[in-house]
């Protein structure tokens, strides 16, 4: 199988390309904007015609887009992740390679959901913010092309990688900072929230599981279990031996918690119903939230 990597130099592109590569099967292009690129090409501003070219000439059987930013403004998110979406969907009509589409799309789309709750496929999506907004967008393209497709809708991915401009990533540089300056305190903020982290390496296996098979629409990629944000940064903290006091500043000095504003735009609950996962793509989570956070500090410590 002939594939084509789009942003392969990302957080979960890099693991992506790791994972297609490892398939003796598999024979893999990978198009972006970095020197790392087999092929350079800006989503974002590139022609649909230039990128058809290119696609008959690689002929791939199968397109994997893991392209996008999660930072940046309005404007900027919409071309980045939807305005790049459109050029693929075009550029992808217009090819006679008659490729199937696997677009990594992200549980923001959803945005706030009830306590408790499972979110599932089905879900009207109700994005609490521009990156949401943006994402959601690009899934409905995705949708509406009359592509062979399929949007995997990742939640909160963690590992190798990990950006240090997410939030556990955030937490991860702040307790390098502590140790290294020997602070007897850590105090963070937006620990109230609880999430579905799911490893990018199961990510990356999900999208390849997803390029084989025939399920088309929406499919949920997570853990299926919401997870404290102050429990990651208790075990984050145990997993570098920390010894000082992991203090949070979700509540004010009058009690009563406060829902600090969290970049997802998700509200305090968000959890995946992971079924159609299980039952269209015969994947499940393997990796565990211990040995991602092991490797989340292992390269948090590394760093000068």
């Amino acid at each position: 199988m002939r594939a084509l990597l789009l942003g392969a130099d990302g957080f979960l592109g890099r693991h992506v390309a790791e994972r297609l590569l490892a398939d003796p099967a598999v024979q893999l292009t990978a198009l972006g904007r970095s020197d790392d690129a087999d092929v350079r090409f800006d989503l974002s501003s590139g022609a649909p015609g230039v990128l058809a070219r290119f696609l008959d000439a690689v002929h791939p059987g199968v397109v994997v887009n893991c392209a996008g930013t999660t930072r940046g403004g309005a404007r900027e998110l919409t071309r980045q992740n939807t305005v790049a979406v459109a050029t693929v969907c075009e550029a992808m009509r217009r090819s006679g390679t008659g490729a199937r589409l696997v677009q990594v799309g992200c549980g923001s789309e959803y945005g706030p959901s009830p306590a408790g709750s499972s979110t599932g496929e089905d879900a009207v999506p109700r994005p609490g913010g521009p990156y949401g907004v943006s994402k959601l967008a690009a899934t409905e393209l995705v949708l509406g092309s009359g592509l062979d497709a399929v949007v995997l809708r990742v939640f909160s991915p963690v590992g190798p990688g990990t950006p240090t401009g997410a939030p556990l990533g955030r937490i991860a540089e702040a307790l390098r900072r502590a140790m290294q300056n020997g602070e007897p305190e850590l105090r963070l903020g937006g620990l109230a929230v609880q999430r579905d982290f799911v490893d990018a390496r199961d990510v990356a296996r999900a999208v390849h599981a997803a390029s084989l098979s025939a399920a088309q629409g929406v499919v949920n990629i997570g853990s299926g279990r919401a997870v404290r944000m102050r429990d990651m940064a208790a075990a984050l903290a145990h997993v570098a031996g920390y010894e000082g006091a992991v203090r949070e500043l979700d509540e004010p000095p009058g009690g009563g918690a406060v829902a600090p504003p969290y970049p997802d735009g998700c509200g305090l609950w968000q959890q995946a119903d992971v079924r159609t996962a299980r039952d269209r793509l015969g994947w499940r989570p393997r990796i565990g939230l211990e040995e991602s956070l092991a490797d989340v500090w292992m390269e948090a410590a590394c760093r000068v």
